[in-house]
């Protein structure tokens, strides 16, 4: 999924020109004319870069930066502004502002910026908690970030296939899975004839999952599907 850029600016050629400029890096871009139209775009759906403007009409840039700290939005924020005074870049700065850029800029310069706050913000702040990503089901974990397997405190060695498939199970617990479905899902294209191909590694998941006694977690539902379930209920 790309990343987007939220640009507040007044100024219609600023904001044609980064439109075009970033949309051709592969951003997706929206904009806004002002402060106030930029936070109600962020209350909608938070982007994942914004470059604000400081000088617009009503809600100025400081305003917004500000308001979105507050709120508890740490979305990066590249200001941009025609004084390159040292009190602004500090007001800037001490408004939540990530990095600042005075107009008139080079385009190549602002795509850099973008690039730097996309990466370091990718990586958690030291304060920050790293959020457990981890799917748990019973006694099963498995961890998208290593994509190790466990249960029981057993670690299972999974194929690419076997991966995706547990863990299209356990995002979906409980849920009859049908065959189709599986298949799209896995595979990204229907099996014709009498393709065999799920019920294979289904099988062979199941042997890894069950290799040290335990119970079996994902039943067959004649005529429906698969379901991580527990029970043959």
């Amino acid at each position: 999924m790309r990343e987007t850029v939220l640009v507040i600016d007044d100024d219609e050629k600023i904001t044609s020109m980064l439109r075009r400029g970033l949309a051709f890096e592969g951003y997706g871009v929206r904009t806004a004319r002002n402060g106030a139209e930029g936070l109600e775009a962020i209350r909608q759906e938070e982007p994942d870069v914004i470059v604000l403007d400081i000088m617009m009409p009503g809600v100025d840039g400081w305003e917004v930066c500000r308001r979105l700290r507050e709120a508890g939005i740490r979305v990066p924020v590249l200001m941009l502004t025609a004084k390159d005074e040292v009190s602004d870049r500090v007001r800037g700065l001490d408004a939540g502002a990530d990095d600042y850029l005075v107009k008139p800029f080079a385009l190549e310069e602002l795509l850099a910026r973008v690039r730097a706050l996309l990466r370091r913000s990718a990586v958690p702040r030291a304060d920050e908690a790293v959020e457990d990503r981890r799917l748990v089901f019973e006694d099963l974990t498995l961890d998208p970030d290593t994509r190790e397997a466990v249960r029981g405190g057993r670690s299972i060695e999974l194929t690419a296939k076997e991966y995706e498939l547990l863990h299209l199970f356990l995002s979906n617990p409980r849920r009859v899975l049908s065959r189709d479905v599986l298949m799209d899902k896995i595979w990204g294209y229907d099996y014709s004839g009498e393709s065999n191909v799920l019920e294979v590694y289904v099988a062979m998941l199941r042997n890894k999952l069950e290799e040290g006694g335990e119970k079996r977690l994902i039943q067959t539902v004649r005529g429906a599907g698969y379901v991580l379930r527990g029970d043959k209920g």
